[in-house]
């Protein structure tokens, strides 16, 4: 990789990471333009370096208002981490049932199968695509509620739900089918959006572990260290530009999402469905 791609890629992960159109299914695409393999070690590397910069972005952007709301009180900070905990667990049994049932049902009789395999797999982005453009057009149409009423258990719960149905699948936003969720529970845009990037940031330090022990399974770790610095260097010009991009990609999505404009994001993604399946006959 040269510094280009790094920068397109960083770009791309740290816009379509925190807007609601799928950052796996605009990396996917990118990297086969590109001609990469996104299953090198270094490129496994990159993409690691990559959600950690966009985590910390979230982190920053959020801050102010998880503080004002999450923390302003003892009985704020024990309901919010009940939510918190009730989606994770969710989106945890949901999640993993489903990579289960894919790998051990689904795949059976394929030789080492694992769901990383079908990441790549154009027709399962193009469709993840499409459900997520639909949900967040449903969800846009709804008329917003009267108050901001407290989140209940039942709504964590169905958020976490739909979070753990997008972790096989890739195309299908994480955070437009949450924010979508919350919203057509009847829950505030600014509390929903704030609750989901919330998810966001307990959920991505799992998958960089994941990832990083991917990494050294395969014995990409011993591949890296002979140069490793080459390699580390711009995987943290990655993480920087990821960082950059993602606080970018969070004020435009709260713009949106506040003045009515949630509606686009979920006709980007259909168009994109129609892309991506027309790319499938040529990459």
């Amino acid at each position: 990789m040269d510094y280009l791609q790094v920068l397109v890629l960083a770009i791309v992960q740290g816009v379509a990471e925190l807007l609601p159109v799928s950052s796996s299914a605009h990396v996917i695409m990118a990297e086969k333009l590109m001609g990469l393999d996104p299953s090198t070690p270094a490129m496994t590397l990159l993409l690691v370096m990559l959600h950690t910069g966009t985590m910390l972005a979230v982190i920053v952007y959020f801050w102010k208002s998880w503080r004002e709301r999450y923390f302003s009180s003892k009985h704020d900070f024990i309901h919010n981490a009940k939510q918190v905990i009730i989606a994770t667990a969710f989106t945890g049994v949901i999640g993993l049932a489903l990579m289960f049932f894919i790998e051990k049902v689904l795949m059976r009789g394929s030789e080492h199968a694992e769901i990383e395999h079908l990441f790549g797999n154009l027709y399962i982005i193009s469709a993840g695509l499409a459900m997520a453009g639909i949900l967040i057009l449903i969800s846009g149409r709804k008329r917003p509620p009267m108050g901001d009423r407290p989140m209940r258990g039942s709504d964590s719960a169905w958020i976490g739900a739909v979070q753990g149905i997008c972790l096989p699948f890739r195309g299908f936003s994480r955070s437009g089918s949450t924010i979508s969720t919350g919203m057509l529970r009847g829950l505030d845009k600014v509390r929903v959006e704030e609750f989901s990037f919330a998810l966001a940031v307990v959920l991505t330090p799992p998958v960089i572990v994941k990832e990083a022990y991917r990494l050294y399974k395969s014995g990409g770790a011993q591949t890296l260290s002979g140069h490793f610095m080459s390699v580390l260097t711009p995987s943290l010009v990655g993480m920087v530009f990821s960082f950059l991009a993602g606080l970018i990609a969070l004020r435009w999505l709260s713009r949106w999402l506040e003045h009515g404009r949630w509606y686009l994001f979920g006709i980007y993604c259909l168009v994109a469905s129609v892309v991506v399946l027309a790319s499938s006959q040529y990459l």
